[in-house]
Parts: C-alpha cells; sequence; structure tokens
C-alpha cells in the first residue's frame, strides 16, 4: 500500500520516527487507512474505525472522544468522501496530541549551571537506556552531561549506567547498592558543580507497590538538589513503556499521583506497541511527551512532535518501495 496518494504529511519527514513506528504502520494503522478505501462514509466505517483504535492501545474513553470529534468535523464541514474523511481523522489525532503539548515548559540550557533532569518510572519500562540515550541526546547538542545512579535499590541499574557510562565517555556518580539516594543525589549535585556541567541525569528507583514511601524519597531527594540549584530539577520525566499498552498507561497514572511529572517519554515504541498510547497518553495524563524511544541504540531517541508522530504513523512504506 502507498501512504502517499491516501494523505498528504504535515511536517518534514523523520526517518528516524518512522523506522521506530514501522510495525504500528504495517499493522493496525495499515487497516486503519484501509477502511477509507470505499466510496462512502458509513456507520460501519464508524464501527470498524472504533474496533481498530481501541486495539491499537488508544483505550475505549480516548477512542469516543476521538470519534465524537470526528462525527462533529464531518458534519461541520460536510465531508462526504472518505478521502477528506481520513484528512479530517489525522487533524483531530495531531490536535488530541496538541492538547498536551502545549502544556510544554521551555527548557532553558545554561552552561555551567546544572540543568537537571530527574528520571523517573515503574521498574522495567526501559528509564536506565532512557537515560543512556538521553545523555546520547544531549551530547549531540554539545553539552556536557553527567549521571546520578539514584536507583540504590537495584545493583544491576548501578552496573548498567556504569557500563554505558564508560561507551559514552559520561561520569556516573554511585555509590554501593543500599545506599541512601539523597547522598548520591549530594554528591552528584556537588560533582555537576565542581565540573560546570550542563546536564545532569539522575536515575530513580521504581518501586511503585510503595508509593507513600517512593513520593517522601523523592521529596528528599528534591530538597537536596535545590540546596544547589533552586529551580531543581528542571525536569521531571517519566519513562512508559509502550508495549505494555493500557496497563503502562494505569501505571503512569498511579505515578504521577506521587510524583510531579513535567514530560514523558515512551520507551519501546519499536518493539510489539500499537502507537495508540500516545493519544491515551495525551489525554488521560495532559502531561507532555517530549520523546520517544525509536530502538536499541544510544541514538535511537528522537523529539516528539504531534505533527511527525501521527505522520509516522501512516507514511515511510512508500520510501522503502522506492529504494
Amino acid at each position: 500500500m502507498i501512504f502517499s496518494k491516501l494523505f498528504r504529511r504535515q511536517a518534514e519527514p523523520d526517518p528516524q520516527i518512522e523506522a521506530g513506528l514501522k510495525k504500528a504502520r504495517r499493522g493496525i494503522f495499515q487497516d486503519i487507512v484501509a477502511l477509507f478505501e470505499g466510496t462512502e462514509i458509513t456507520e460501519d466505517l464508524y464501527e470498524d474505525l472504533e474496533a481498530l483504535l481501541i486495539q491499537a492501545d488508544l483505550g475505549v474513553e480516548t477512542t469516543v472522544e476521538l470519534l465524537e470529534n470526528l462525527r462533529e468535523r464531518i458534519r461541520n464541514e460536510d465531508i462526504r468522501q472518505p478521502a477528506d474523511a481520513r484528512e479530517a481523522l489525522r487533524t483531530e489525532m495531531i490536535a488530541l496530541l496538541h492538547n498536551a503539548t502545549k502544556n510544554r515548559k521551555i527548557k532553558v540550557y545554561q552552561r555551567g549551571v546544572p540543568f537537571v533532569t530527574l528520571v523517573v518510572g515503574v521498574n522495567g519500562t526501559g528509564k536506565t537506556t532512557t537515560i543512556a540515550k538521553l545523555a546520547r541526546h544531549h551530547q549531540k547538542q554539545g553539552r556536557c552531561v553527567m549521571v546520578v545512579a539514584g536507583d540504590t535499590f537495584r545493583a544491576a541499574a548501578i552496573d548498567q549506567l556504569s557500563v554505558w557510562g564508560e561507551r559514552l565517555d559520561v561520569p556516573v556518580i554511585a555509590h554501593q547498592p543500599g545506599s541512601d539516594p539523597g547522598a548520591v543525589v549530594f554528591d552528584g549535585m556537588q560533582a555537576a558543580h565542581n565540573r560546570n556541567i550542563d546536564i545532569l541525569l539522575v536515575d530513580t528507583a521504581g518501586r511503585l507497590h510503595t508509593k507513600h514511601n517512593l513520593m517522601e524519597e523523592l521529596k528528599k531527594i528534591r530538597r537536596v538538589m535545590q540546596r544547589h540549584v533552586e529551580a531543581a530539577p528542571q525536569e521531571v520525566l517519566l519513562v512508559i513503556d509502550a508495549t505494555t499498552g493500557q496497563n503502562g498507561l494505569s501505571q503512569a497514572r498511579h505515578f504521577s499521583e506521587a510524583v510531579e511529572i513535567t514530560d514523558i517519554a515512551i520507551a519501546k515504541l519499536d518493539g510489539t506497541a500499537k502507537g495508540g498510547i500516545a493519544f491515551a497518553i495525551a489525554r488521560e495524563l495532559g502531561t507532555p511527551i517530549s520523546y520517544i524511544g525509536t530502538g536499541e541504540k544510544f541514538d535511537d531517541l528522537a523529539e516528539f512532535t504531534p505533527e511527525t508522530y501521527v505522520d509516522g504513523l501512516f507514511f515511510g512504506d512508500e520510501d522503502e518501495q522506492e529504494a
């Protein structure tokens, strides 16, 4: 199927995002495109579209809202052709994502003043891997990066960050497993000041089942940070595993009740993810999605924009056919 005949891009192509969303694009979203190949807009089309959107991990509530908005647009604009209806669908999908991204704060980076990113998330979401990718992302922007291994409850997390730090030539501040996370963060903030670090990435424990203790621990970490940088952490990044679908969203909802989240990173979109989780996150959490993981390598992290993301769900395969 050649998608360029069916849709018009709304953003410049991003090969990295399109490659990361290949499985989603060739799966359910290919079926969604096929729904609009008929000659008229029928109630069956809406019913089939609803089933596919739910299957794509948008969730029931987000799907219902999206379809209500689509029906209203079709009525108001007197849309009669399926080809125009699918354009309306994409416009509504982009608008849904924009509802969350409009809340994104402007990030101000200053040389030698640590911009602190506190990275949170349930264990197993790809949190430590995302930290390595973020380190690489900032390195490519010419920024000096340091990592703090604040998840002292998992020796594997400390070891993993230490290995990645060596590969990326990024210093990692770490203590022994079981150490006080606040003490590690204190040493990290001091080291960042002493070495004129631009970006400080802080890992944290992801023990969701002890939410109260986790919240208290993160409050303590914040206080330690603010002794050195009053505005820290300037970013609190929640990592969500896209492959867990609505279960991942449920975990994120509970986690955000314990922590004040400023940004979201969606990890593992290149795996078995269906692509729709971003829309559910945007609607139900209202927190800006800032990054998406598009592969397993250090460079496989892309900045999120609604237009590019939606295009990535519908475009890309025609370029492979032409190659």
